[in-house]
């Protein structure tokens, strides 16, 4: 982290003088190109509601936790959450639900039970800070675990990409090819639960599924192809990441929200020149 803090003394911004700002700025370098990635997958696979539920587990994952006496309600969360992303994927495959009916399922019964349990006692009131989140108070050790799991996803990427897009464009033909379709959705599913789950304490709750959708979103209003697709939506999760911290900073606002805000002003512009070039 020294190496870091002394590249970025050397930079004339004022918000940058503050040890919580040059850690929140790395985090965000980090955090933002997993959403970015993974985003457009998510959109082409119409899971944009799966992180949604994955944010709700993780009351249910701190609740857990908290019954079984964890510090630290991470790894709970993570379990938990990783459960509920392989059971949606199974009970999706298995059934002639549509994907939004069994994601709301499970979505609605595990934030009834996280609250449920969180509340017994007045208990809830010390987990409200995962609902905003507060990437301000990420430290060093919590940086090197978002590098880790960036450079795992990474990774997965390069050796399961073309699977994973064959598998959501087409599932009978990847299948013909023996693809297995089914766990490469399980693996996707759960690398999503994975990532959801570790960002949400600084990200929150209320405004993490905005942060994987937006970037994708915008981008596919934009990119020319699929390379394009990704590189956009990369693009544009680091400038909103950011420029949201930057702006937060001065307003004096909620990190998360101000950078969602920052991408949700991109996609509004990229739906307007996309509406002014048909």
């Amino acid at each position: 982290m020294s190496i870091w803090y002394d590249l970025l003394s050397n930079l004339p911004f004022p918000w940058l003088q503050f040890t919580f700002m040059k850690n929140a700025l790395l985090a965000v370098l980090l955090i933002t190109p997993l959403f970015g990635l993974l985003g457009t997958m998510v959109v082409n696979n119409k899971l944009a509601f799966f992180s949604d539920t994955i944010g709700h587990a993780a009351l249910t994952g701190i609740a857990i936790g908290v019954l079984l006496g964890f510090q630290n309600p991470l790894l709970a969360m993570l379990f938990f959450a990783a459960g509920i992303a392989v059971a949606v994927t199974a009970v999706k495959n298995i059934t002639r639900f549509s994907p939004d009916t069994v994601i709301g399922v499970f979505s609605a019964t595990a934030v009834a039970l996280g609250i449920v349990i969180l509340s017994r006692n007045g208990g809830f009131n010390r987990y409200t800070g995962f609902l905003i989140g507060d990437i301000l108070s990420i430290s060093p050790w919590e940086i090197a675990a978002v590098g880790g799991v960036l450079l795992a996803v990474i990774l997965l990427w390069v050796l399961m990409f073309n699977k994973l897009l064959l598998a959501s464009l087409n599932p009978a033909l990847a299948r013909s090819r023996g693809i297995p379709v089914l766990a490469i959705e399980m693996i996707f599913t759960v690398l999503i639960a994975i990532v959801v789950t570790v960002a949400i304490r600084w990200v929150g709750i209320l405004v993490i599924n905005s942060l994987l959708i937006l970037p994708a979103a915008a981008s596919r209003n934009m990119a020319l192809n699929m390379k394009g697709y990704h590189r956009c939506a990369l693009g544009i999760s680091i400038f909103a990441g950011i420029s949201g911290l930057i702006l937060s900073y001065y307003w004096g606002t909620a990190t998360g929200a101000t950078i969602v805000l920052c991408t949700a002003v991109i996609f509004i512009f990229s739906l307007l020149a996309k509406i002014k070039s048909a």
